[in-house]
């Protein structure tokens, strides 16, 4: 029998924006529980995005940026009859949050730039925009899910 699942820990919200994605994405930046450093790099972008785009406020551009990179269906691997086969599934609201949290660190660490701040400011930007390598992903995605529609009866 398999072990029961972990229960999900509580965090706490962020103490500038009063927000949980902010906080979220605090913990996602975070390397070897250095969180100050993250928190620092987020801010600061959060910064220059006020600077570069004439919003109303940075967070709607980090909010849009998440919305437009998170991804509505992916393909999961299912063996059945000796035979792996790409299934297209649906996608969690948190999963969705996780994988757009994941791939804009992902893109904006790949990115050319001096700090990690302006890198990061450069892709939520290009993210908000539906530009950038962290949409391409989310296009990717939704076309290996489109190609393998065939196998979508074995959900």
């Amino acid at each position: 029998m398999r072990r029961r699942r972990p229960e999900k820990r509580k965090i706490l919200k962020d103490p500038i924006y009063n927000d949980l994605t902010v906080a979220k994405f605090v913990n996602y930046i975070m390397k070897d529980g250095k969180k100050s450093v993250a928190e620092k790099i987020l801010y600061t972008s959060l910064d220059i995005i006020k600077d570069k785009v004439k919003a109303d406020s940075p967070l709607d551009t980090f909010k849009k940026a998440l919305d437009n990179v998170g991804p509505i269906l992916e393909v999961k691997s299912k063996r059945i009859g000796g035979a792996t086969y790409q299934v297209p599934m649906e996608v969690s609201k948190e999963r969705r949050l996780a994988l757009a949290m994941r791939w804009i660190l992902l893109y904006s660490r790949g990115r050319k730039g001096k700090t990690m701040a302006t890198r990061l400011a450069a892709e939520l930007i290009a993210a908000s925009n539906k530009e950038g390598s962290s949409i391409k992903k989310r296009e990717d995605t939704h076309k290996m899910a489109e190609a393998n529609k065939a196998f979508a009866h074995f959900r």
